[in-house]
């Protein structure tokens, strides 16, 4: 029987269509990718290739293997074999046993294969910790399936085994991806959510366990709803991690998904678009908005959208979208102004300001600072404060958790002396700004002033921009608008802020905050 079908590393027990088939597998299949369940009798969800490794049918070199599929039963053990440990299942619907093949031409090949190299089962440098995950795979992804009319129930059936293949190939675990499941239909519905299960067989059951809601295809209203309540901290989303939303669409939405699109990249999650049976020619008027995949997706630069002709013999989709849904720096939607973003504070602590003020000095920066996502991975706040001297109070890397920026603000105490406004600027852009200024964040200063400096802040303020800062200016009481103004980026309208009072810092908060994120998005365009 020479006629063995091709198989990859990761073709699984129920992918195959026959009681008995002849199979050939790869070789150098990545050990610590197998998912394999039982010993002996594999739950039809196990590799095939990985099964026969830990049968000692082939070895990692690959072969030819009889895979005969068998009933389901319950509780398959969990054993560790020629570098494979297989996993328990409580339970499952049809199983596999695998064999050698005997006497083919292709034995014959294994067989000197195997005995040219040694059945050790040399593990790879990589064994994988099975609840920690695929590590190098750091992602929060929402699937949002289609369980409108347009589907059906049949090929909701074939979209469920999709997504599950695409599941437990991610590599699901404590370290590794998380996933949830959102049903699109008349009115969206979250099935489970990130913290719900973390290993790749829970949420397999999970998925199979979904029921068909049918009704309009109305996915815009569902990624709304996914984006803004899906990945809360509560429900399970971890910080400083990739948010991402798989839609799966079948046909065209029966609603609008631009708005969506927009919530979507505000609230920084990267959004995908798997489109199964695209619009026919004859179809196309129905479609309210035929650019509906470029206005949803994250970026449309080919990246974030993937085609595929029907739900029918998906298996060889399921690779290149996980290695999408893994690549890191793809994410181009998980930058957002609030998590990437420098911002220098410098303070006044000339003697015109006093110590009330300067309290209400620092209270106005700590609301600026609070609005943003400070982590080691995130936004960075640094604060200087001015006299003649320059003080740095802390810089971008001491503190990297919100709690204790605002705790280092509440701590500065007030110097009193002169004002050197331009000396000031310089000293932060080369003190404060030099060490990060090849970094991955926007770079931002903001100038809080009570007086007319006593040197040039022209130049200094010039030499900045250049090095690639946004400057704002903030005066109150005896600012001079002139000064103010020569300091501010371009437009300086937008970039300028004046109050008479300490007390009116308070309401301008919002406007910084609000520019910082303005000046962010358009260097992103």
């Amino acid at each position: 029987s020479l006629a063995s079908t091709a198989i990859t590393c990761f073709t699984r027990g129920l992918d195959l269509r026959k009681e008995t088939e002849d199979v050939l597998c790869p070789a150098n299949c990545p050990l610590w990718q197998f998912y394999v369940f039982g010993d002996g009798v594999y739950a039809s969800l196990s590799s095939v290739c990985g099964a026969a490794i830990h049968r000692g049918v082939i070895t990692n070199a690959g072969g030819a293997v009889r895979v005969q599929t068998l009933p389901g039963q319950e509780n398959y053990p969990a054993v560790n074999a020629n570098g494979i440990q297989s996993q328990v299942l409580t339970r499952w619907a049809s199983s596999f046993s695998v064999t050698r093949i005997k006497n083919t031409a292709l034995e014959s090949v294994g067989r000197s294969v195997s005995t040219a190299r040694p059945s050790t089962g040399k593990r790879p440098k990589k064994p994988l910790d099975k609840k920690a995950g695929n590590k190098d795979c750091k992602a929060d992804i929402a699937f949002l399936i289609d369980g409108s009319y347009n589907i059906g129930q049949r090929r909701f059936n074939l979209q469920k085994n999709f997504v599950g293949k695409v599941a437990v190939m991610l590599g699901i675990g404590s370290e590794g991806p998380h996933v949830g499941v959102v049903q699109a239909s008349e009115h969206p519905k979250i099935e489970f959510y990130l913290k719900n299960f973390t290993a790749a067989k829970e949420v397999l059951f999970a998925i199979k366990e979904l029921g068909f809601r049918g009704g309009n295809s109305n996915t815009g209203k569902a990624l709304k709803h996914t984006a803004q309540k899906f990945f809360s901290l509560e429900n399970g989303a971890r910080k400083g991690i990739p948010k991402i939303i798989v839609v799966f669409l079948d046909g065209w939405p029966s609603d609008d998904i631009e708005e969506a699109g927009i919530v979507a990249r505000e609230f920084g999650v990267n959004v995908f678009i798997v489109s199964v049976a695209k619009p026919t020619t004859e179809e196309l008027g129905m479609v309210q908005d035929i650019g509906f995949i470029d206005k949803a997706v994250c970026r449309n630069n080919g990246f974030f959208s993937y085609q595929m002709p029907t739900w029918f013999g998906t298996t060889k989709y399921v690779k290149p979208l996980v290695q999408k849904l893994c690549s890191h720096e793809q994410m181009l939607c998980s930058k957002t102004c609030y998590n990437s973003v420098n911002i220098g504070f410098l303070i006044d602590g000339s003697s015109s300001v006093g110590d009330s003020n300067f309290r209400l000095m620092l209270e106005f920066i700590s609301n600026v600072a609070k609005a943003f996502e400070i982590s080691d991975i995130g936004s960075k706040i640094a604060t200087v404060q001015f006299t003649y001297d320059q003080r740095t109070e802390f810089g971008f890397t001491d503190y990297t958790t919100k709690e204790k920026v605002l705790s280092a603000i509440r701590n500065i105490r007030y110097m009193s002396g002169g004002t050197a406004t331009g000396d000031a600027i310089s000293f932060t852009t080369r003190n404060v700004f030099g060490p990060v200024k090849d970094g991955p964040n926007k770079n931002f200063l903001v100038v809080l002033t009570d007086g007319q400096s006593y040197d040039d802040v022209r130049g200094p303020a010039a030499a900045a921009q250049k090095a690639g800062i946004t400057v704002f200016s903030v005066g109150v009481a005896w600012a001079p608008l002139d000064d103010l103004r020569d300091m501010a980026s371009e437009p300086r309208e937008s970039h300028t802020f004046f109050t008479r009072e300490f007390t009116g810092l308070e309401q301008m908060v919002p406007d910084v905050i609000r520019g910082i994120c303005k000046d962010f998005l358009d260097s992103r365009q």
